[in-house]
């Protein structure tokens, strides 16, 4: 049983913009989105996937994400292409309105369309609910810009932003407040998983397999299997299921100078989430051999993914470690959770991969599922397979993954900076 009161109480408001890039479109020619058949896409292409659609077009039952073939024939709808320089623009102004109201110490830009906002030291200079300031900058937001929006309050990160993607679009105003006490009644309940943020298909698929198809389920599950199973993403995925998130907004602006170590990969074929784990391990690898030739541990873990050139776009994001790490299986697998929380289902052609928060590695902070003498067992065979390699080449000692078609390793060893030795 979690005891709630132990856990950290932030007012965190996260404000997403409604069908962004639909919108954009429409307030730029003097529209009503809720009125509107309009669709983001490239012209032409019947197999386009849409990018965005308006309220209007969601309410006749169309995806944001949907092919344009598979749009009814009987809704009539204009088609405009994407125009990425104008979201970003539009994205510009809307951050600024924030920075209205809190410092950009507060503030952490999510995404494009998407930011959350501490609020907790502002209340009382402003005299206001959180969510009444929560109306205050939405409603300030649609009359400087003409954007619409939802957003969700709680008292962290992750429960604030399930009460947005959950409620908020079915209330009066378009806010949903939850509070730890709502986690058994709202929290719970949710299924399929894949509702849940950070839960995707492949996840969900897993997940059922165990018997877990509730929410609900997820948190009365033995935490330690979960562990085993899926490594440190299993511990994280018990722990939100509960409503557990101790990351705070100050944690992802923190701009520290010093030095981080990172690896890109351009992939000479498309990807998916099939295939793709054998990329990011090797990639993980490379780095952890970097860590330990400098006796360095991380706490920060970069991810980001670029799609293949039809589709462009990608995502990257980062995340700050509870205690700092050269474990190359606690880094990939944390790599492999942001992979899952937000892959598109895209062909991929570049994956991105770095470690900051860099420290000496003098010290080391043992878990319950782990004993030191496995852990130094471990560190030993990885030393002396990074003595064997600087000695003879890195093809010395190859995984057997390294031979399957799609592991790339072999022929990078081959490579100095990108080109054959």
């Amino acid at each position: 049983m979690v005891d709630y009161s132990k856990l950290p109480k932030r007012n965190i408001i996260v404000i997403d913009m409604k069908s962004f890039y639909a919108t954009c479109e429409c307030v730029e020619r003097n529209l009503d989105p809720f009125k509107t058949s309009l669709v983001v896409a490239e012209p032409g292409r019947n197999g386009a996937i849409t990018l965005a659609v308006t309220p209007y077009m969601k309410s006749l039952g169309v995806a944001s994400r949907s092919r344009i073939y598979e749009i009814p024939k009987r809704i009539k709808y204009q088609t405009v292409p994407p125009r990425m320089g104008l979201y970003v623009e539009y994205s510009k102004k809307v951050v600024s309105i924030y920075l209205d109201f809190v410092s950009k110490e507060d503030l952490h830009v999510y995404s494009i369309d998407e930011c959350f906002l501490d609020v907790t030291d502002y209340l009382k200079l402003y005299h206001l609910t959180d969510y009444e300031l929560a109306k205050k900058i939405m409603d300030t937001i649609k009359k400087k810009t003409g954007l619409i929006s939802t957003a969700g309050i709680g008292p962290n990160m992750l429960i604030a932003k399930v009460a947005m993607d959950v409620e908020a679009k079915h209330t009066k105003d378009n806010i949903a407040k939850w509070s730890y006490e709502d986690i058994p009644n709202k929290f719970f309940p949710i299924t399929p998983l894949k509702e849940f943020w950070g839960i995707g298909n492949r996840m969900q698929r897993n997940l059922n397999a165990m018997g877990i198809n509730t929410i609900g389920d997820l948190a009365a599950y033995d935490i330690r299997k979960l562990k085993t199973k899926f490594g440190i993403m299993g511990e994280e995925l018990w722990n939100h299921a509960n409503g557990i998130d101790l990351a705070r907004i100050a944690d992802f602006n923190e701009n520290p100078k010093d030095k981080s170590y990172g690896h890109s990969q351009v992939l000479f074929k498309d990807y998916n989430e099939d295939n793709i784990g054998i990329i990011i391990k090797e990639m993980v690898e490379v780095l952890g051999f970097r860590l330990r030739r400098h006796h360095k541990k991380c706490n920060v873990i970069g991810f980001g993914i670029g799609y293949s050139k039809v589709y462009g776009g990608g995502f990257y994001h980062s995340r700050r470690l509870s205690a700092s790490t050269a474990d190359e299986e606690v880094i990939t697998s944390i790599c492999l959770s942001m992979f899952q929380k937000f892959y598109e289902d895209y062909p991929i052609r570049k994956v991105s991969i770095s470690l900051g928060g860099l420290e000496d590695n003098n010290t080391e902070q043992l878990n319950l599922f782990e004993s030191y003498d496995d852990k130094i067992k471990k560190d030993n065979i990885k030393n002396t397979i990074d003595e064997i390699k600087n000695k003879y080449g890195k093809n010395s000692i190859i995984k057997a993954s390294n031979l399957l078609k799609d592991s790339t390793m072999i022929e990078r060893n081959k490579k100095l900076g990108g080109h054959r030795e």
